[in-house]
């Protein structure tokens, strides 16, 4: 039976010495994988050992050459045995513009590793980087099964090496035999889903006042299950937000864990959260136009005509409406966004003289009204919460401002609309009419008083 065999050339292969220690040490002198290491300027042909050249087209640094790579990569097959490996070769080139190196990634190259008729060489490139006409010569090759290109991070280091340590890390744990104990990695993070792994601790249960959570103590193994689940769910809110959307599964105590957290279904069953509100500022006018043409459709009646929504959103939803509102003194537009800053909503407040409507303040808008102009959410966000943050946001501001009252107009078919607009501290004082393209609509329009003391 062949072991699972992993190559690494480099032009420092004192750099791999981590190799022969801890559990890859054991791994390696037990026979449970076979790791060697190949200086690539044993393939050079001059007696400068050279490795690089300068680059076509000019600029910093030197580029190694596809040449030396390929012998190097070559010579593996016969390092020093009877006869030639011919298993096929998977080739890993790390590079910052590669596939990121994820549990996932090494489960998978640990798969094909602990297959008979395969075996794996890491290409450490140094300098600018290897020639770019590698890689794709290396795939047109009978004897090479596929080149992976990956990635430790957005970040840049001196050479693949670091990389290379960390993949072999990540992917000889993972082989058959390594591990004494298998289920090591059962509760690991990434191992079965996207959470990080929860909180560990061992003995002194009291450490200079530092305490042992008292669950851990109690012998009640379903309730430290638990209490381990909410941990990991929290972590992984807290600490690595953009792994929440791929969750799946959760049951019943998960979805409270996740909303006490900050994350929370939508309507339609999307995980959404931690929501952050932040002002939009001037490069954001297209992205409130995108947001304005798919929201302000959806908040009309449904005899609305497309033809009148589309003039609508043309003359006052526009990017250059937007740009304009934008550049207003007298205007504020808050956005609501989920991890990674992808829109969810947004709202619009006006203050000063343009807070007024087109035949005066509503009646009961106070001294110093500011007008809720505008406050949508995208059907997939709606029910998780981020309608009453966007007017949270507005109050906060509008009361900031100098205002008194916040007012605002809702269509008086959106029962929907102005039953979460009276749940938000709104009532009705009057109509109006609304045109939407060449239709008159009645509105209700609504008022709040803004909290007492808050204004400047």
């Amino acid at each position: 039976m062949s072991v699972p065999r992993l190559d690494v050339v480099t032009i420092f292969p004192d750099y791999l010495a981590p190799l022969d220690l801890s559990l890859l040490g054991k791994a390696r002198t037990g026979g449970l994988v076979d790791l060697r290491v190949h200086d690539l300027r044993a393939q050079t042909t001059d007696r400068h050992r050279t490795v690089d050249d300068a680059p076509f087209g000019g600029g910093a640094g030197m580029v190694m050459r596809p040449d030396v790579w390929e012998r190097a990569i070559a010579a593996t097959a016969v390092d020093g045995d009877a006869s030639p490996d011919e298993r096929e070769l998977v080739v890993l080139v790390p590079t910052p513009s590669g596939r990121p190196l994820t549990q996932a990634f090494a489960q998978e190259l640990a798969d094909e590793l602990a297959a008979p008729d395969v075996r794996a060489v890491i290409a450490c490139g140094r300098y600018e980087g290897i020639d770019a006409r590698l890689v794709p010569a290396l795939r047109e090759r009978a004897d090479v099964r596929r080149v992976v290109e990956f990635s430790l991070g957005d970040f840049v280091l001196n050479g693949g090496e670091v990389a290379a340590l960390a993949l072999l890390e990540a992917v000889v744990r993972l082989l058959p035999g390594v591990l004494g104990n298998p289920d090591s990695v059962v509760e690991e993070s990434f191992t079965h889903e996207a959470v990080l792994e929860y909180p560990v601790y061992t003995r002194p249960a009291d450490w200079d006042g530092h305490e042992v959570p008292p669950v851990l103590l109690s012998g009640d193994h379903a309730r430290v299950a638990r209490w381990r689940r909410e941990q990991s769910l929290r972590r992984t809110v807290e600490r690595r937000p953009e792994l929440v959307a791929r969750l799946d599964g959760l049951d019943e105590l998960d979805v409270v864990t996740l909303a006490e957290a900050g994350v929370v279904r939508g309507r339609h069953g999307r995980l959404i959260g931690p929501v952050t509100i932040r002002s939009a500022h001037e490069g954001d006018a297209a992205l409130l136009a995108d947001l304005a043409a798919t929201t302000f459709a959806l908040a009309c009646p449904a005899e609305t005509t497309m033809g009148d929504i589309r003039a609508h959103v043309a003359a006052h939803l526009s990017t250059e409406a937007f740009a304009r509102h934008l550049a207003d003194a007298d205007v504020t537009i808050v956005l609501a966004c989920d991890v990674g800053d992808v829109p969810l909503g947004y709202a619009l407040v006006r203050t000063g003289a343009s807070a007024a409507a087109d035949d005066g303040a509503p009646a009961g808008a106070g001294d110093a009204p500011a007008e809720l102009s505008k406050c949508y959410v995208l059907p997939r966000a709606q029910g998780a919460g981020v309608a009453r943050a966007l007017v949270a946001a507005v109050v906060e501001r509008a009361s900031r401002d100098g205002a008194d009252h916040l007012w605002l107009g809702v269509n008086g078919r959106n029962a929907g609309a102005a039953a979460f607009y009276a749940r938000a501290g709104f009532a009705v004082v009057g109509e109006r009419t609304y045109r939407v393209g060449e239709v008159d609509h009645r509105d209700h329009v609504m008022v709040r008083p803004l909290p007492a003391g808050v204004a400047d």
